[in-house]
């Protein structure tokens, strides 16, 4: 179970099988251990889905676009704002030790980087996803984190507005907010699960921005100190 985890890197799968055919003798467990040596000094990278609407077309997108940062060698997590625990906010609990919003906040802020993928709704984001914002740790929760945005939208502008309004937020946050943003405007005309993105022109933007983004974390940002 956990080397097949392991293996759903493709570098790391692929190390894995030269290791085998190398040195098949060699005991499995000291192969976890050196994998684990590997996985430690490697760049991680969350993808935050920012509704919570049921089977949306942004947790779909999320879902394909995490292998083509595993396919890097970046080791990710997908999270969907559909699993915040909103119950437990209910009448304003600002400032309260809820223990469940605190290991969700972990969940997405213990990483190297996040992309944040964005759907517009009424000509912004979605509530859930302000919501999800304030209730993070203030003010260091996103102090000098490099941030990558994706919007998607039914209509021709590509959830420009909703990233657009993220971006003013998570800068007053002191984020790092990487440039090259991906607009994937009329998504449900060009997007399916099973063939991907049908436009070329969105195919290269978004393989650009994968690739930049990942090359991005390779860097040694100086860490920021309000205080």
């Amino acid at each position: 179970m956990f080397l097949e985890k392991l293996g759903t890197n493709s570098r790391i799968n692929l190390f894995l099988v030269s290791i085998n055919d190398t040195f098949g003798w060699l005991n499995k467990y000291f192969i976890i251990r050196l994998i684990l040596i590997i996985s430690y000094f490697m760049k991680t990278l969350t993808i935050v889905a920012t509704t919570d609407r049921p089977g949306s077309n942004t947790l779909r997108f999320a879902k394909h676009i995490k292998p083509m940062y595993e396919e890097l060698g970046l080791s990710v997590k997908l999270i969907s704002l559909e699993d915040f625990p909103i119950a437990d906010v209910a009448g304003g609990r600002y400032g309260a030790d809820i223990p469940s919003i605190k290991k969700f906040n972990d969940d997405v802020l213990n990483t190297d980087g996040i992309l944040f993928v964005i759907p517009e709704y009424n000509g912004s984001f979605p509530g859930i996803f302000k919501l999800f914002i304030d209730y993070l740790p203030f003010p260091n929760s996103f102090l000098g984190m490099p941030m990558a945005f994706v919007g998607i939208a039914a209509g021709s502008f590509g959830g420009l507005r909703a990233v657009e309004q993220a971006e003013m937020i998570v800068g007053y946050r002191n984020a790092y907010v990487f440039p090259e943003r991906v607009f994937i405007a009329e998504f449900n005309k060009v997007y399916t699960d099973q063939d991907g993105l049908s436009k070329p022109l969105y195919k290269q933007l978004l393989k650009s921005q994968v690739k930049n983004f990942a090359t991005y974390l390779d860097n040694n940002f100086p860490k920021l100190d309000l205080g």
